[in-house]
């Protein structure tokens, strides 16, 4: 069965090759700044945006696939905080949340072609930064990191020094829930490894 990745995140691509599959990238070009969704919660938002993102998708294919939506943000103090864009809001949003914590929420749609299924659901995770001194967040926002990642940090990239510690699923907070898609692979009917039927990138060190 294809898989099709409804994002252009290099995040989500790089969690689907570690475990051995393949997807096709199809970017749903959805408004993610629509003022229809302004007034949902953090949590209601993602789930939105990932079933809106996966049947943008799902409408310009003609093959059989599941398609897999997602969208993240992260929730502070009841407010969702999405892609900084600017380096003064990267600035603000790092000096916000240093020392304190949030949650993590990526919502998820599949939909498979074939069978005329569609499951969504969210996941959500704890995220606690480290105190960052004014110095470690002038050299990291001029890293362009934190500018098109919601919440303005990731997991997996140059701030991960600065996550103390995380309660809930890893790979979500990456972008894509690993164990969420297994358990959605099953509910589907299919086996997990007919699906990861390739073998995952791992880095090669030479010494």
């Amino acid at each position: 069965m294809k898989i099709i990745l409804a994002s252009a995140s290099p995040s989500r691509r790089r969690l689907l090759n570690s475990v051995g599959i393949n997807p096709e990238i199809i970017v749903s070009g959805v408004d993610e700044e629509s003022p229809e969704y302004q007034d949902l919660t953090p949590a209601e938002l993602v789930l939105a945006l990932a079933i809106v993102k996966a049947h943008t998708v799902k409408a310009m294919i003609t093959e059989a696939a599941i398609v897999i939506g997602c969208d993240s943000t992260f929730e502070f103090n009841g407010k969702s905080l999405g892609k900084p864009e600017t380096p003064a809001n990267a600035t603000a949003r790092c000096k916000e949340l240093r020392g304190k914590s949030g949650i993590l929420h990526t919502g998820h749609c599949f939909i498979d072609t074939e069978k005329g299924l569609e499951i969504s659901d969210i996941a959500s995770t704890k995220v606690f930064f480290a105190d960052m001194t004014d110095r470690e967040i002038e050299d990291y926002v001029a890293t362009g990191e934190p500018l098109q990642v919601a919440g303005g940090f990731t997991l997996d990239g140059l701030s991960a020094p600065f996550i103390d510690r995380i309660e809930g699923e890893t790979s979500n907070v990456i972008g894509l829930s690993l164990p969420l898609l297994r358990k959605t692979i099953n509910h589907l009917g299919y086996d997990w490894f007919a699906i990861a039927n390739s073998k995952p990138l791992r880095l090669e060190v030479t010494i």
